[in-house]
C-alpha cells in the first residue's frame, strides 16, 4: 500500500499568493472562529523562557478563568512530571508572567491564589491620566444641554418638513469651539500614582559566608579533618566526596576540631536529618559546617562567678581622751574631743 499523502495541504500550498520561500516554514494561516486563544510573540518568542515554560503559558492562558493551575492540577492534566512543571512556574513567575499568593478568604480558609497575565511588560508602563469624571445632570455644561434639547425643539418649532438643505448641516454652531469654556470649570482629575503590579525581578542574594578556617592549620588537624571527611560515606554513603572536595573542606572541620567539637559530634552533625536524596553533597556540606559552627567554649575564667561587692563598712575606735567609741578608719580623737583642742589651742 501506498503511503497516505494529505492531499488538502499540497493543495493550499499552490493557493497561496506569491513565490514560496526556498527554505525555511511555510505558514497556511487559516482564521479561527470558535476556540482559540490570542497569544503574542512576546511570549512565543521571549529569549528568556524555555520551550516547556513557554508551551504551560500557552496552556494556563487557554484554560477557563478558576481553573486549578497548581503543580499536582497540572501534573494530572498533562503528561510532565511535577519537577519539569514546577520548574516551568518559576520561570513564568520570575519573568511576570505568573504570580501565586497565598490568601485568606472570609471563612478563614487560606489558599494559593494564581493571576496569570498574557503581557507583564504593559503592566509596567505609566497608566494614562484617568479620565474627569462625569458629572451630575445639574451640573452639565450648557453646551450639552444644547446639543440635547435642539433635536427635539427643531420638530416642534416646524411640524410641516421643510425640503431646504440648510438645517441638515447645521451642527456647526453646537460644535464651535466657544463652549469648551464651560469644560474648564470642573478640575480635571490628577493621574493616579503609578502601581506596581508585577513583582519586581527577583533581588540579587546575598554572598554566602566563607568557610569557616582554624586559627593554625596544624599538621595533626589537617589528617583528622580528612580522615573524618573520607569517612563520611561509611556512615552515610550518599555523601561521597571527591579528593579535591574533601582538600576543600578540610579548614572548616578543622576549625570545628579547634573549639573542642568531637569527631562524632561533627559527623552526628554533618549526617542527621539531611534530605532524600543529597544531589550535591559537597555544597551541603559546606553549608552545615559553615552555617552550624558552635561557639569557642568558654575559658575558666568566663565562668567564674564576678566577686560580689560589698560596701565598705567604718570600724569602731576608742578615743585616746574620752575613751568613747566611735567609727573611724584610723585610730585616733573622737568628734568632741578634736573641737575641745581646738578650742583650747585658739584660746592660748
Amino acid at each position: 500500500m501506498d503511503t497516505p499523502q494529505n492531499t488538502a495541504l499540497t493543495r493550499a500550498l499552490t493557493e497561496l499568493p506569491g513565490p514560496l520561500p526556498d527554505r525555511g516554514v511555510i505558514h497556511i494561516a487559516i482564521r479561527h472562529t470558535d476556540r482559540f486563544t490570542v497569544v503574542g510573540n512576546d511570549l512565543a518568542q521571549h529569549p528568556g523562557l524555555s520551550t516547556t515554560a513557554v508551551g504551560f503559558a500557552v496552556r494556563i492562558q487557554s484554560l477557563p478563568q478558576g481553573t486549578e493551575v497548581g503543580i499536582k492540577a497540572l501534573a494530572a492534566r498533562f503528561p510532565e512530571g511535577e519537577k519539569l512543571i514546577a520548574a516551568a512556574l518559576r520561570e513564568l513567575e520570575a519573568h511576570g508572567y505568573l504570580q501565586r499568593a497565598r490568601t485568606r478568604l472570609p471563612n478563614g480558609r487560606i489558599v494559593t491564589r494564581t493571576v496569570f497575565c498574557n503581557q507583564p511588560a504593559a503592566l509596567l508602563r505609566p497608566r494614562a491620566a484617568a479620565t474627569p469624571p462625569q458629572l451630575p445632570p445639574a451640573a452639565w455644561p450648557i453646551t450639552t444641554l444644547a446639543q440635547a434639547s435642539e433635536p427635539t425643539v427643531k420638530p416642534e418649532a416646524s411640524p410641516e418638513p421643510e425640503p431646504e438643505p440648510e438645517p441638515e448641516p447645521t451642527p456647526d454652531p453646537v460644535a464651535t469651539p466657544d463652549p469648551p469654556a464651560p469644560l474648564a470649570a470642573p478640575p480635571q482629575a490628577a493621574a493616579p500614582p503609578f502601581v506596581r503590579l508585577v513583582p519586581p525581578p527577583t533581588a540579587p542574594k546575598p554572598p554566602r559566608p566563607p568557610l569557616p578556617r582554624p586559627r593554625e592549620l596544624t599538621p595533626e588537624l589537617e589528617r583528622i579533618s580528612t580522615a573524618l571527611l573520607s569517612d563520611l560515606r561509611h556512615h552515610a554513603p550518599q555523601f561521597t566526596l571527591s579528593e579535591e572536595h574533601v582538600r576543600e573542606l578540610v579548614p572548616g572541620v578543622a576549625a570545628w576540631l579547634e573549639r573542642d567539637t568531637h569527631p562524632d559530634t561533627i559527623r552526628h552533625t554533618l549526617t542527621t536529618n539531611a534530605p532524600e536524596p543529597v544531589n550535591y553533597p559537597y555544597q551541603f556540606v559546606k553549608h552545615r559546617l559553615t552555617v552550624l559552627l558552635p561557639p569557642p567554649l568558654p575559658g575558666a575564667h568566663d565562668l567564674t562567678p564576678p566577686p560580689a561587692r560589698r560596701n565598705p563598712v567604718t570600724p569602731f575606735q576608742t578615743c585616746d581622751g574620752c575613751e568613747r567609741a566611735f567609727r573611724a578608719p584610723t585610730p585616733g580623737h573622737c568628734r568632741d574631743c578634736r573641737a575641745e583642742d581646738e578650742q583650747r589651742a585658739t584660746a592660748a
